[in-house]
């Protein structure tokens, strides 16, 4: 089963941001779940919250059975996971058809491609109800500038594997974001 030590690092400080933003009751669609740690996490810990975990096809079966060993019980009231979907950001027909409060991410657009982000943003764009919010959390640079050098190290890491992977410009997504009538709100 597919752990992530950066989950347990930060599910406190996006939690502290959902807990501020989200609706009661919330819908979110989380798109690249991963281990399924934030999905839990936040249904624990979020009263009404309905969290819809997606991934890749070759992700999936671990994302499902982390969801289905600890993602049933113990959950806020209300609260409730449902089973993951298949989800690849560059194929329209992935995407849920119901609309969404929030989509969230994290830690994924550094290790897309820019024209998946993109397609990520595009397609959070439509699946949004009027007023809803895209989430993205992950390293990125402010203005071109790394916000840390274990960032700047990161990102050439990244860019040895996948010369398409890289720590993303968030200036850049504003931009993108704005252009598909989404607007900045932190």
């Amino acid at each position: 089963m597919l752990h992530s030590p950066a989950c347990e690092r930060n599910q406190e400080p996006i939690l502290e941001l959902l807990s501020q933003w989200l609706p009661p009751n919330a819908q979110v669609l989380e798109i690249g779940s991963g281990s399924g740690q934030h999905a839990i996490f936040f249904a624990r810990t979020l009263a009404g919250l309905q969290w819809q975990p997606s991934d890749r096809r070759e992700t999936l079966q671990d994302l499902a059975e982390r969801i289905a060993l600890e993602g049933r019980d113990g959950l806020a009231p209300g609260a409730r996971i449902a089973d993951p979907l298949e989800l690849d950001v560059d194929q329209a027909d992935h995407w849920p058809e119901r609309p969404f409060d929030a989509v969230f991410s994290a830690n994924s657009c550094h290790i897309m491609a820019l024209a998946s982000v993109a397609n990520l943003m595009a397609g959070a764009a439509r699946r949004l109800v009027p007023g809803g919010l895209l989430v993205l959390y992950g390293p990125f640079q402010d203005g071109g500038i790394h916000t840390a050098a274990s960032n700047a190290a990161f990102d050439q890491h990244l860019r040895s594997l996948d010369p398409a992977m890289g720590v993303r410009d968030a200036s850049e997504l504003v931009q993108q974001a704005q252009n598909l009538g989404l607007e900045r709100l932190a």
